[in-house]
Protein backbone atom coordinates (compact mmCIF):
# COMPACT_ATOMS: atom_id res chain seq x y z
CA UNK A 1 0.00 0.00 0.00
CA UNK A 2 3.84 -0.89 -1.66
CA UNK A 3 6.44 2.21 -0.76
CA UNK A 4 -0.30 0.59 1.98
CA UNK A 5 1.09 -1.54 -1.97
CA UNK A 6 0.24 1.13 0.91
CA UNK A 7 2.96 2.37 -1.69
CA UNK A 8 3.26 -0.44 -3.13
CA UNK A 9 4.03 2.14 -1.44
CA UNK A 10 2.76 3.06 -2.56
CA UNK A 11 3.17 5.54 -3.75
CA UNK A 12 6.10 5.22 -5.70
CA UNK A 13 6.62 6.63 -9.30
CA UNK A 14 3.29 7.87 -10.08
CA UNK A 15 3.72 11.05 -11.35
CA UNK A 16 7.32 10.02 -12.22
CA UNK A 17 7.24 6.82 -13.91
CA UNK A 18 4.27 7.37 -15.95
CA UNK A 19 6.22 10.93 -17.37
CA UNK A 20 7.69 8.04 -19.92
CA UNK A 21 5.47 7.27 -22.58
CA UNK A 22 7.83 5.61 -24.44
CA UNK A 23 8.11 3.48 -27.59
CA UNK A 24 10.82 1.53 -28.91
CA UNK A 25 10.71 3.00 -32.11
CA UNK A 26 11.80 6.21 -30.62
CA UNK A 27 14.46 4.68 -28.63
CA UNK A 28 15.88 2.94 -32.44
CA UNK A 29 15.69 7.36 -33.38
CA UNK A 30 17.70 8.25 -30.66
CA UNK A 31 20.91 6.00 -31.55
CA UNK A 32 21.41 8.17 -34.72
CA UNK A 33 20.24 11.56 -32.22
CA UNK A 34 23.10 10.33 -29.81
CA UNK A 35 25.86 9.25 -31.99
CA UNK A 36 27.70 11.59 -30.92
CA UNK A 37 27.55 10.69 -27.55
CA UNK A 38 28.82 6.86 -28.15
CA UNK A 39 31.51 6.93 -25.84
CA UNK A 40 29.92 8.22 -23.13
CA UNK A 41 27.10 5.84 -23.78
CA UNK A 42 29.18 2.93 -23.43
CA UNK A 43 31.76 4.34 -20.42
CA UNK A 44 28.29 4.33 -18.36
CA UNK A 45 26.96 1.18 -19.76
CA UNK A 46 29.80 0.03 -17.29
CA UNK A 47 29.39 2.36 -14.62
CA UNK A 48 32.39 4.98 -15.36
CA UNK A 49 32.57 5.34 -11.04
CA UNK A 50 34.58 1.87 -11.55
CA UNK A 51 37.06 3.89 -13.18
CA UNK A 52 37.31 7.13 -11.84
CA UNK A 53 37.03 6.58 -8.21
CA UNK A 54 36.85 3.76 -6.22
CA UNK A 55 33.39 4.27 -4.49
CA UNK A 56 31.00 7.03 -5.58
CA UNK A 57 28.57 7.73 -2.80
CA UNK A 58 25.49 9.76 -3.34
CA UNK A 59 26.04 12.23 -0.51
CA UNK A 60 26.67 16.38 -1.17
CA UNK A 61 29.96 17.40 -2.39
CA UNK A 62 32.36 20.44 -2.38
CA UNK A 63 33.23 21.15 -5.65
CA UNK A 64 36.58 21.16 -4.91
CA UNK A 65 36.79 17.40 -4.04
CA UNK A 66 38.65 14.95 -6.05
CA UNK A 67 35.59 13.06 -6.24
CA UNK A 68 33.40 15.74 -7.62
CA UNK A 69 36.12 17.42 -10.06
CA UNK A 70 37.34 13.51 -11.80
CA UNK A 71 33.29 12.94 -12.09
CA UNK A 72 32.10 13.43 -15.70
CA UNK A 73 29.79 16.90 -16.13
CA UNK A 74 25.83 16.06 -15.50
CA UNK A 75 25.41 17.39 -19.12
CA UNK A 76 27.41 14.08 -20.51
CA UNK A 77 24.73 11.54 -18.79
CA UNK A 78 23.07 9.44 -22.07
CA UNK A 79 19.48 9.67 -22.98
CA UNK A 80 16.99 10.85 -25.32
CA UNK A 81 18.35 14.16 -27.30
CA UNK A 82 15.58 16.46 -26.19
CA UNK A 83 14.56 18.94 -29.69
CA UNK A 84 14.37 22.77 -29.43
CA UNK A 85 11.70 24.41 -27.50
CA UNK A 86 9.49 21.62 -27.41
CA UNK A 87 12.25 19.11 -25.23
CA UNK A 88 11.54 15.98 -24.79
CA UNK A 89 7.81 16.96 -24.39
CA UNK A 90 6.89 16.24 -27.88
CA UNK A 91 6.74 13.04 -27.18
CA UNK A 92 3.94 13.12 -24.59
CA UNK A 93 1.79 15.04 -26.97
CA UNK A 94 -1.28 13.28 -28.83
CA UNK A 95 -0.69 12.28 -32.40
CA UNK A 96 3.25 13.58 -32.65
CA UNK A 97 3.92 11.44 -29.63
CA UNK A 98 4.64 8.11 -29.43
CA UNK A 99 4.62 6.92 -25.91
CA UNK A 100 1.49 4.85 -24.08
CA UNK A 101 1.47 4.96 -20.17
CA UNK A 102 0.69 1.09 -20.33
CA UNK A 103 4.63 0.72 -22.02
CA UNK A 104 6.37 2.66 -19.11
CA UNK A 105 7.68 -0.60 -17.70
CA UNK A 106 8.93 -1.82 -21.26
CA UNK A 107 10.26 1.72 -22.08
CA UNK A 108 12.18 2.08 -18.42
CA UNK A 109 13.93 -1.22 -20.07
CA UNK A 110 14.65 0.05 -23.47
CA UNK A 111 16.01 2.84 -21.73
CA UNK A 112 18.44 1.07 -19.69
CA UNK A 113 19.84 -1.61 -22.60
CA UNK A 114 20.03 1.57 -24.59
CA UNK A 115 21.86 4.18 -22.56
CA UNK A 116 23.11 1.77 -20.12
CA UNK A 117 23.21 2.22 -16.36
CA UNK A 118 22.44 5.88 -16.11
CA UNK A 119 19.85 7.76 -18.28
CA UNK A 120 18.83 11.33 -18.17
CA UNK A 121 15.34 11.88 -19.38
CA UNK A 122 15.56 16.11 -19.72
CA UNK A 123 13.56 18.59 -21.37
CA UNK A 124 9.78 18.35 -19.68
CA UNK A 125 8.44 21.34 -20.01
CA UNK A 126 7.53 22.23 -16.48
CA UNK A 127 9.08 19.48 -14.14
CA UNK A 128 12.47 18.65 -13.37
CA UNK A 129 15.13 16.24 -15.21
CA UNK A 130 14.31 12.53 -14.38
CA UNK A 131 17.70 10.93 -13.71
CA UNK A 132 16.68 6.99 -14.42
CA UNK A 133 19.82 4.95 -12.24
CA UNK A 134 19.90 1.30 -12.82
CA UNK A 135 22.52 0.37 -10.12
CA UNK A 136 21.39 -1.13 -7.03
CA UNK A 137 24.70 0.05 -5.32
CA UNK A 138 24.05 3.33 -6.51
CA UNK A 139 20.73 3.17 -5.59
CA UNK A 140 21.82 1.89 -1.94
CA UNK A 141 24.27 4.80 -1.69
CA UNK A 142 21.21 7.54 -2.19
CA UNK A 143 18.67 5.63 0.48
CA UNK A 144 21.39 5.82 2.97
CA UNK A 145 22.43 9.67 2.55
CA UNK A 146 18.99 10.96 2.00
CA UNK A 147 18.13 12.61 5.39
CA UNK A 148 15.95 12.52 7.69
CA UNK A 149 13.13 14.25 5.25
CA UNK A 150 13.79 12.63 1.92
CA UNK A 151 12.01 14.27 -0.99
CA UNK A 152 9.83 11.81 -3.19
CA UNK A 153 8.83 12.96 -5.97
CA UNK A 154 4.78 12.70 -5.87
CA UNK A 155 1.57 14.18 -7.66
CA UNK A 156 1.15 17.70 -8.46
CA UNK A 157 -2.55 17.21 -8.92
CA UNK A 158 -2.81 15.69 -5.12
CA UNK A 159 -0.17 18.75 -4.24
CA UNK A 160 -2.31 22.06 -5.45
CA UNK A 161 -5.65 20.07 -4.20
CA UNK A 162 -4.32 19.92 -0.78
CA UNK A 163 -2.11 22.60 -0.29
CA UNK A 164 -4.82 25.04 -2.49
CA UNK A 165 -8.11 24.01 -3.47
CA UNK A 166 -8.86 22.72 0.07
CA UNK A 167 -6.55 25.04 1.95
CA UNK A 168 -9.25 25.62 4.19
CA UNK A 169 -9.26 21.67 5.31
CA UNK A 170 -5.81 20.68 5.14
CA UNK A 171 -4.04 24.00 6.55
CA UNK A 172 -0.97 22.84 7.40
CA UNK A 173 -1.67 18.98 8.04
CA UNK A 174 -0.95 17.87 4.33
CA UNK A 175 -0.86 14.11 5.46
CA UNK A 176 2.03 11.87 4.22
CA UNK A 177 1.23 11.62 0.38
CA UNK A 178 2.90 14.58 -1.34
CA UNK A 179 3.99 16.72 1.23
CA UNK A 180 7.96 16.85 1.71
CA UNK A 181 9.88 18.45 4.51
CA UNK A 182 9.43 19.47 8.08
CA UNK A 183 5.29 19.57 7.42
CA UNK A 184 5.65 15.38 5.87
CA UNK A 185 7.99 14.74 9.12
CA UNK A 186 5.57 16.12 11.51
CA UNK A 187 2.22 14.38 10.45
CA UNK A 188 4.02 11.32 10.09
CA UNK A 189 5.49 11.04 13.47
CA UNK A 190 1.96 11.85 14.72
CA UNK A 191 0.50 8.96 13.21
CA UNK A 192 3.50 6.24 12.25
CA UNK A 193 3.02 5.05 15.73
CA UNK A 194 -0.28 3.56 16.13
CA UNK A 195 -0.09 2.73 12.34
CA UNK A 196 3.20 0.37 12.77
CA UNK A 197 2.61 -1.08 16.25
CA UNK A 198 2.36 -4.72 16.25
CA UNK A 199 -0.54 -4.83 18.49
CA UNK A 200 -2.20 -2.30 16.34
CA UNK A 201 -1.96 -5.41 13.48
CA UNK A 202 -2.82 -8.02 15.57
CA UNK A 203 -5.84 -6.50 16.27
CA UNK A 204 -7.34 -6.46 12.44
CA UNK A 205 -6.52 -10.05 12.01
CA UNK A 206 -9.89 -11.68 13.00
CA UNK A 207 -11.75 -8.57 11.60
CA UNK A 208 -9.80 -8.90 8.25
CA UNK A 209 -10.69 -12.70 8.09
CA UNK A 210 -14.23 -12.31 8.33
CA UNK A 211 -14.29 -10.03 5.65
CA UNK A 212 -12.41 -12.44 3.45
CA UNK A 213 -14.45 -15.11 4.45
CA UNK A 214 -17.37 -12.71 2.99
CA UNK A 215 -15.36 -12.41 0.06
CA UNK A 216 -14.58 -16.11 -0.48
CA UNK A 217 -18.48 -16.73 -0.37
CA UNK A 218 -19.54 -13.91 -2.89
CA UNK A 219 -16.78 -15.59 -5.32
CA UNK A 220 -18.35 -19.19 -4.73
CA UNK A 221 -21.34 -17.24 -5.52
CA UNK A 222 -20.64 -15.39 -8.52
CA UNK A 223 -18.82 -18.59 -10.23
CA UNK A 224 -20.65 -19.48 -13.71
CA UNK A 225 -21.03 -23.82 -14.58
CA UNK A 226 -17.60 -23.80 -15.47
CA UNK A 227 -16.68 -22.39 -12.51
CA UNK A 228 -15.07 -19.19 -13.77
CA UNK A 229 -15.67 -15.81 -12.25
CA UNK A 230 -16.58 -13.61 -14.27
CA UNK A 231 -14.73 -10.93 -16.53
CA UNK A 232 -14.95 -8.28 -14.40
CA UNK A 233 -13.49 -9.71 -11.65
CA UNK A 234 -10.73 -7.17 -11.03
CA UNK A 235 -13.70 -4.94 -9.52
CA UNK A 236 -14.44 -7.72 -7.14
CA UNK A 237 -10.94 -7.32 -5.85
CA UNK A 238 -11.43 -3.67 -5.52
CA UNK A 239 -14.05 -4.13 -2.71
CA UNK A 240 -12.39 -6.69 -1.34
CA UNK A 241 -9.48 -4.10 -0.62
CA UNK A 242 -11.99 -1.58 0.31
CA UNK A 243 -13.29 -3.34 2.94
CA UNK A 244 -10.52 -4.34 4.65
CA UNK A 245 -8.70 -0.69 4.04
CA UNK A 246 -12.64 0.54 5.48
CA UNK A 247 -12.16 -1.27 8.29
CA UNK A 248 -8.68 -0.23 9.02
CA UNK A 249 -8.81 2.95 7.88
CA UNK A 250 -12.50 4.09 8.92
CA UNK A 251 -13.44 1.34 11.73
CA UNK A 252 -16.61 0.43 10.30
CA UNK A 253 -17.71 -2.09 7.55
CA UNK A 254 -18.82 -0.40 4.16
CA UNK A 255 -21.22 -2.51 2.75
CA UNK A 256 -18.91 -3.17 -0.58
CA UNK A 257 -19.39 -7.23 -0.48
CA UNK A 258 -22.92 -6.57 -0.39
CA UNK A 259 -25.26 -8.32 -3.31
CA UNK A 260 -26.25 -6.51 -6.03
CA UNK A 261 -24.56 -3.00 -5.67
CA UNK A 262 -26.23 -0.32 -7.37
CA UNK A 263 -24.16 2.02 -9.49
CA UNK A 264 -25.09 4.58 -6.77
CA UNK A 265 -24.53 3.27 -3.82
CA UNK A 266 -21.98 4.72 -1.69
CA UNK A 267 -19.31 1.50 -1.55
CA UNK A 268 -19.49 1.07 -5.76
CA UNK A 269 -19.23 5.18 -5.85
CA UNK A 270 -16.14 4.58 -3.69
CA UNK A 271 -14.68 2.32 -5.55
CA UNK A 272 -15.34 4.50 -8.62
CA UNK A 273 -13.78 7.44 -7.30
CA UNK A 274 -10.57 5.96 -6.20
CA UNK A 275 -10.10 4.19 -9.58
CA UNK A 276 -10.72 7.97 -11.60
CA UNK A 277 -8.52 9.82 -8.72
CA UNK A 278 -5.23 7.62 -9.36
CA UNK A 279 -5.61 6.26 -12.47
CA UNK A 280 -6.38 10.03 -14.21
CA UNK A 281 -3.34 11.42 -12.28
CA UNK A 282 -1.12 10.17 -14.96
CA UNK A 283 -3.51 12.20 -17.63
CA UNK A 284 -3.56 15.38 -15.29
CA UNK A 285 0.51 15.37 -15.31
CA UNK A 286 1.16 14.41 -18.84
CA UNK A 287 -0.98 16.31 -21.28
CA UNK A 288 -0.48 20.48 -21.09
CA UNK A 289 -1.20 21.05 -17.75
CA UNK A 290 -3.96 23.25 -18.39
CA UNK A 291 -5.91 22.29 -15.03
CA UNK A 292 -2.92 24.79 -13.28
CA UNK A 293 -4.21 27.22 -14.78
CA UNK A 294 -7.87 27.04 -14.95
CA UNK A 295 -10.41 24.39 -14.13
CA UNK A 296 -10.38 22.01 -16.76
CA UNK A 297 -13.07 18.99 -17.22
CA UNK A 298 -10.53 16.33 -15.47
CA UNK A 299 -9.28 18.55 -12.90
CA UNK A 300 -13.41 19.67 -12.02
CA UNK A 301 -14.13 16.27 -11.75
CA UNK A 302 -10.74 15.07 -9.99
CA UNK A 303 -11.09 17.90 -7.24
CA UNK A 304 -14.78 16.56 -7.08
CA UNK A 305 -14.00 13.05 -6.16
CA UNK A 306 -11.22 14.12 -3.39
CA UNK A 307 -14.04 16.11 -2.35
CA UNK A 308 -16.48 12.92 -2.11
CA UNK A 309 -13.20 11.21 -0.68
CA UNK A 310 -13.05 13.90 2.26
CA UNK A 311 -16.50 13.68 3.41
CA UNK A 312 -16.42 10.43 3.31
CA UNK A 313 -13.92 10.07 5.57
CA UNK A 314 -15.22 13.07 7.71
CA UNK A 315 -18.79 11.07 8.12
CA UNK A 316 -17.39 7.64 9.31
CA UNK A 317 -14.44 9.43 11.38
CA UNK A 318 -17.39 11.79 13.16
CA UNK A 319 -19.19 8.54 14.29
CA UNK A 320 -16.07 6.84 15.41
CA UNK A 321 -15.50 9.95 17.81
CA UNK A 322 -19.37 9.99 18.93
CA UNK A 323 -19.00 6.67 19.99
CA UNK A 324 -15.91 7.32 21.71
CA UNK A 325 -17.27 10.05 23.71
CA UNK A 326 -20.30 7.51 24.91
CA UNK A 327 -17.80 4.72 26.08
CA UNK A 328 -16.99 4.85 29.15
CA UNK A 329 -13.50 3.15 30.15
CA UNK A 330 -15.01 -0.55 30.89
CA UNK A 331 -16.34 -0.43 27.73
CA UNK A 332 -13.48 0.10 25.60
CA UNK A 333 -11.43 -3.22 26.99
CA UNK A 334 -8.96 -4.86 24.95
CA UNK A 335 -6.58 -3.24 22.14
CA UNK A 336 -8.15 0.38 20.79
CA UNK A 337 -8.40 -0.01 17.09
CA UNK A 338 -6.22 2.79 14.89
CA UNK A 339 -9.02 5.27 14.36
CA UNK A 340 -9.49 5.42 18.17
CA UNK A 341 -5.78 5.47 19.19
CA UNK A 342 -5.14 8.18 16.43
CA UNK A 343 -8.26 10.24 18.12
CA UNK A 344 -7.57 9.74 21.23
CA UNK A 345 -3.82 10.44 20.79
CA UNK A 346 -4.13 13.64 19.05
CA UNK A 347 -7.70 14.71 19.98
CA UNK A 348 -8.10 16.25 16.64
CA UNK A 349 -10.73 14.80 13.85
CA UNK A 350 -9.14 16.70 11.29
CA UNK A 351 -5.72 14.12 11.66
CA UNK A 352 -7.79 10.99 11.47
CA UNK A 353 -9.21 12.17 8.40
CA UNK A 354 -6.55 13.01 6.61
CA UNK A 355 -4.83 9.58 7.70
CA UNK A 356 -7.61 7.27 6.58
CA UNK A 357 -7.67 9.98 3.11
CA UNK A 358 -3.80 9.10 2.39
CA UNK A 359 -4.39 5.24 3.40
CA UNK A 360 -7.31 4.68 0.91
CA UNK A 361 -6.07 6.65 -1.94
CA UNK A 362 -3.11 4.91 -1.80
CA UNK A 363 -4.46 1.52 -1.02
CA UNK A 364 -7.00 0.42 -2.73
CA UNK A 365 -5.47 0.35 -6.44
CA UNK A 366 -2.37 -0.68 -4.79
CA UNK A 367 -3.17 -3.61 -2.83
CA UNK A 368 -5.75 -4.53 -5.63
CA UNK A 369 -3.40 -4.74 -8.32
CA UNK A 370 -1.12 -6.44 -6.70
CA UNK A 371 -3.22 -9.50 -6.04
CA UNK A 372 -4.38 -9.84 -9.35
CA UNK A 373 -0.65 -10.07 -10.16
CA UNK A 374 -0.36 -12.40 -7.37
CA UNK A 375 -3.31 -14.81 -8.34
CA UNK A 376 -2.72 -14.70 -11.70
CA UNK A 377 0.87 -15.51 -11.19
CA UNK A 378 -0.66 -18.83 -8.69
CA UNK A 379 -2.99 -19.66 -11.08
CA UNK A 380 -0.56 -20.30 -14.46
CA UNK A 381 1.84 -21.81 -11.78
CA UNK A 382 0.26 -25.41 -10.17
CA UNK A 383 3.58 -26.57 -9.31
CA UNK A 384 4.03 -23.47 -7.08
CA UNK A 385 0.37 -22.97 -6.07
CA UNK A 386 0.70 -27.11 -4.43
CA UNK A 387 3.64 -26.50 -2.87
CA UNK A 388 1.96 -23.38 -1.05
CA UNK A 389 -1.17 -25.58 -0.40
CA UNK A 390 0.87 -28.61 1.11
CA UNK A 391 2.28 -26.08 3.58
CA UNK A 392 -0.89 -24.62 4.48
CA UNK A 393 -2.38 -28.00 5.19
CA UNK A 394 0.52 -28.86 7.04
CA UNK A 395 0.29 -25.68 8.80
CA UNK A 396 -3.86 -25.61 9.06
CA UNK A 397 -5.04 -29.52 9.29
CA UNK A 398 -8.50 -28.06 10.17
CA UNK A 399 -9.49 -25.81 7.31
CA UNK A 400 -11.84 -23.95 9.47
CA UNK A 401 -8.99 -23.30 12.16
CA UNK A 402 -8.99 -19.34 12.21
CA UNK A 403 -5.63 -17.69 11.78
CA UNK A 404 -3.06 -16.28 13.87
CA UNK A 405 0.22 -14.29 13.99
CA UNK A 406 2.44 -17.21 14.47
CA UNK A 407 0.66 -19.53 11.75
CA UNK A 408 1.21 -16.18 9.19
CA UNK A 409 4.98 -16.28 10.18
CA UNK A 410 5.56 -19.89 9.20
CA UNK A 411 3.76 -19.64 5.75
CA UNK A 412 7.47 -19.45 4.56
CA UNK A 413 6.62 -20.34 1.04
CA UNK A 414 3.78 -18.53 0.35
CA UNK A 415 5.55 -15.33 1.29
CA UNK A 416 8.49 -16.14 -0.92
CA UNK A 417 6.04 -16.59 -3.69
CA UNK A 418 4.40 -12.86 -2.86
CA UNK A 419 7.90 -11.51 -2.92
CA UNK A 420 9.23 -13.10 -6.05
CA UNK A 421 5.75 -12.23 -7.55
CA UNK A 422 6.99 -8.55 -6.91
CA UNK A 423 10.71 -8.75 -8.06
CA UNK A 424 9.58 -10.17 -11.66
CA UNK A 425 6.55 -8.41 -11.79
CA UNK A 426 6.92 -5.49 -9.11
CA UNK A 427 3.15 -4.17 -8.94
CA UNK A 428 4.69 -0.64 -8.12
CA UNK A 429 7.43 -0.17 -11.01
CA UNK A 430 9.81 2.15 -9.61
CA UNK A 431 10.42 4.49 -6.62
CA UNK A 432 11.92 8.29 -6.40
CA UNK A 433 13.70 10.93 -4.82
CA UNK A 434 14.30 14.37 -5.50
CA UNK A 435 18.08 14.96 -4.87
CA UNK A 436 18.10 17.55 -2.49
CA UNK A 437 22.23 18.20 -2.87
CA UNK A 438 24.60 17.67 -5.40
CA UNK A 439 25.59 14.36 -5.65
CA UNK A 440 28.25 11.98 -7.53
CA UNK A 441 25.95 9.09 -8.82
CA UNK A 442 27.46 6.68 -11.20
CA UNK A 443 30.75 8.55 -11.50
CA UNK A 444 28.68 11.84 -12.67
CA UNK A 445 28.10 15.24 -11.46
CA UNK A 446 24.31 15.58 -10.60
CA UNK A 447 22.69 18.90 -9.25
CA UNK A 448 20.11 18.79 -6.41
CA UNK A 449 16.55 19.45 -7.99
CA UNK A 450 17.25 16.35 -10.36
CA UNK A 451 14.25 13.56 -9.82
CA UNK A 452 16.07 10.15 -8.95
CA UNK A 453 14.28 7.31 -10.60
CA UNK A 454 14.88 4.06 -9.12
CA UNK A 455 13.43 1.12 -11.74
CA UNK A 456 13.17 -1.66 -9.30
CA UNK A 457 11.23 -3.48 -12.19
CA UNK A 458 14.04 -3.37 -14.20
CA UNK A 459 16.92 -3.81 -11.25
CA UNK A 460 14.56 -6.96 -9.78
CA UNK A 461 15.08 -8.96 -13.11
CA UNK A 462 19.15 -8.30 -13.45
CA UNK A 463 21.20 -10.77 -13.42
CA UNK A 464 24.14 -8.47 -11.90
CA UNK A 465 21.81 -8.70 -8.99
CA UNK A 466 20.08 -11.79 -8.84
CA UNK A 467 21.27 -14.95 -9.47
CA UNK A 468 18.88 -16.70 -12.59
CA UNK A 469 17.19 -13.57 -12.30
CA UNK A 470 14.74 -14.57 -15.73
CA UNK A 471 13.73 -17.81 -13.71
CA UNK A 472 10.75 -17.46 -11.60
CA UNK A 473 11.49 -18.87 -8.34
CA UNK A 474 10.18 -18.43 -5.07
CA UNK A 475 12.88 -20.25 -2.96
CA UNK A 476 15.40 -17.72 -3.48
CA UNK A 477 13.77 -15.86 -0.58
CA UNK A 478 14.00 -18.79 1.62
CA UNK A 479 16.64 -19.32 4.51
CA UNK A 480 18.78 -22.04 3.63
CA UNK A 481 17.21 -23.98 6.22
CA UNK A 482 13.76 -23.72 4.67
CA UNK A 483 15.00 -25.71 1.74
CA UNK A 484 16.50 -22.18 -0.10
CA UNK A 485 19.74 -21.11 -1.48
CA UNK A 486 22.53 -18.70 -1.31
CA UNK A 487 21.63 -16.98 -4.14
CA UNK A 488 23.04 -13.52 -4.89
CA UNK A 489 19.98 -10.95 -4.57
CA UNK A 490 21.11 -7.38 -3.84
CA UNK A 491 18.97 -6.23 -1.32
CA UNK A 492 18.24 -2.62 -3.27
CA UNK A 493 17.06 -4.05 -6.53
CA UNK A 494 13.63 -5.49 -5.64
CA UNK A 495 12.16 -2.88 -2.77
CA UNK A 496 8.34 -2.52 -3.60
CA UNK A 497 7.67 -0.80 -0.38
CA UNK A 498 10.39 1.66 -0.86
CA UNK A 499 13.20 2.05 1.85
CA UNK A 500 13.78 4.34 4.55
CA UNK A 501 12.08 7.23 6.14
CA UNK A 502 9.67 7.94 3.38
CA UNK A 503 9.15 3.63 3.48
CA UNK A 504 5.56 2.70 2.64
CA UNK A 505 3.61 3.25 5.82
CA UNK A 506 0.90 0.83 5.95
CA UNK A 507 3.34 -1.69 4.39
CA UNK A 508 1.90 -3.98 7.84
CA UNK A 509 -1.64 -4.06 6.57
CA UNK A 510 -1.06 -4.33 3.07
CA UNK A 511 1.08 -7.59 3.85
CA UNK A 512 -1.51 -9.09 6.81
CA UNK A 513 -4.29 -8.01 3.91
CA UNK A 514 -2.64 -10.03 1.28
CA UNK A 515 -1.90 -12.85 3.58
CA UNK A 516 -4.76 -13.75 5.23
CA UNK A 517 -6.62 -13.34 1.24
CA UNK A 518 -4.14 -15.85 -0.50
CA UNK A 519 -4.28 -18.61 2.95
CA UNK A 520 -7.59 -18.89 2.99
CA UNK A 521 -8.02 -18.78 -0.31
CA UNK A 522 -5.22 -21.66 -1.66
CA UNK A 523 -5.74 -23.46 1.78
CA UNK A 524 -9.61 -24.07 0.44
CA UNK A 525 -9.31 -23.59 -3.29
CA UNK A 526 -7.70 -24.39 -6.26
CA UNK A 527 -7.10 -21.88 -8.75
CA UNK A 528 -6.82 -22.05 -12.54
CA UNK A 529 -6.22 -19.79 -15.88
CA UNK A 530 -7.08 -22.01 -18.45
CA UNK A 531 -7.05 -18.69 -21.39
CA UNK A 532 -4.62 -17.05 -23.97
CA UNK A 533 -1.93 -15.50 -21.78
CA UNK A 534 -2.34 -11.89 -20.49
CA UNK A 535 0.59 -9.18 -20.84
CA UNK A 536 1.11 -6.88 -18.47
CA UNK A 537 0.61 -3.06 -18.48
CA UNK A 538 0.66 -0.30 -16.21
CA UNK A 539 -3.02 1.65 -15.28
CA UNK A 540 -1.62 3.24 -12.48
CA UNK A 541 -0.14 0.23 -11.30
CA UNK A 542 1.90 -2.56 -12.96
CA UNK A 543 -0.51 -5.55 -13.30
CA UNK A 544 -2.09 -8.24 -15.77
CA UNK A 545 -4.14 -6.38 -18.69
CA UNK A 546 -6.95 -8.45 -19.35
CA UNK A 547 -10.10 -10.23 -17.60
CA UNK A 548 -8.98 -12.41 -14.63
CA UNK A 549 -11.62 -15.38 -15.53
CA UNK A 550 -10.14 -17.88 -12.92
CA UNK A 551 -11.53 -21.12 -12.58
CA UNK A 552 -12.08 -21.64 -8.76
CA UNK A 553 -12.63 -25.28 -7.37
CA UNK A 554 -13.02 -26.16 -3.90
CA UNK A 555 -10.60 -28.81 -2.48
Amino acid sequence: MNQLPLKVSTTALRGTAAMLRASHSILQVQTRENSANGATATATRNCPHLELTPVATATSHFHGSAEWQNALPYQHIPGPKPMPILGNTWRLMPIIGQYTISDVAKISSLLHERYGRIVRFSGLIGRPDLLFIYDADEIEKCYRNEGPTPFRPSMPSLVKYKSVVRKDFFGELGGVVGVHGEPWREFRSRVQKPVLQLSTIRRYLQPLELITDDFLARCEQLLDDNEELPLDFDNEIHKWSLECIGRVALDTRLGCLDSNLSEDSEPQQIINAAKYALRNVATLELKAPYWRYFPTPLWTRYVNNMNFFVGVCMKYIKSATARLKTQDASQRAGEPSLLEKVIISEKDEKIATIMALDLILVGIDTISMAVCSILYQLATRPAEQQKIHEELKRLLPDANTPLSIPLLNQMHQLKAFIKEVFRMYSTVIGNGRTLQEDSVICGYQVPKGVQAVFPTIVTGNMEEYVTDAATFRPERWLKAHHGGTTDKLHPFASLPYGYGARMCLGRRFADLEMQILLAKLLRNYKLEYNHQPLDYAVTFMYAPDGPLRFKMQRI
